[in-house]
């Protein structure tokens, strides 16, 4: 078992939505924002965890994800599992790939670090680690605060276009430059 990028990703995103997502599913363009991964990558990401049962998908306006159960019945196992399967060299790959001579020595050792670490990560739940993260920015910006006599509260607004004589199309500047030739 590998500890990939795609499995470290997936446990981020989980740890996002549960501590994100109260009442409201998250979109995955706000999770691509806030942490700079593209939301193609993340719907691949997304469709193994649904698969695995760990999201809910809602679609449509305001649509994005939820968690399936709550964020106590989740452990980071089970997020590493469902992001690793059916990927070549993930979860599903066994002791035994390595060659007779290279690994029959220490298969036993391998193996038993394997299960002492998925062990670990079963014994941690995405309850804990949004209790470790504490509190969350709030994804809306608060307004912006103008100052009574500030030089932006004295600003008159400008006059909208279409002024007199002033061409407000390409096709009306084309012809404007060609009465000037």
């Amino acid at each position: 078992m590998r500890l990939t990028t795609r499995s470290k990703f997936a446990v981020v995103a989980i740890v996002d939505l549960a501590s994100r997502s109260v009442g409201s599913p998250v979109a995955l363009s706000a999770l691509s924002e806030r942490y700079g991964i593209s939301v193609s990558y993340l719907e691949v990401l997304f469709s193994g965890l649904r698969q695995a049962g760990l999201v809910v998908s809602t679609r449509g306006p305001g649509g994005g994800y939820t968690l399936a159960r709550g964020a106590r019945d989740i452990s980071v196992a089970d997020i590493v599992l469902a992001s690793e399967v059916g990927k070549p060299g993930g979860a599903g790959r066994s002791a035994d790939a390595m060659s007779t001579s290279q690994g029959a020595m220490t298969a036993d050792l391998w193996a038993a670090f394997n299960h002492s670490v998925m062990e670990y990560l079963a014994s941690v739940s995405v309850a804990e680690l949004v209790s470790q993260q504490g509190p969350i920015e709030s994804q809306a910006r608060p307004p912006a605060v103008v100052e009574k006599d500030s030089p932006a509260k004295r600003l008159k607004p400008r006059p909208q276009l279409p002024r007199e004589g002033v061409p407000n199309s390409v096709f009306a500047l084309g012809a404007a430059s060609r009465a000037l030739e």
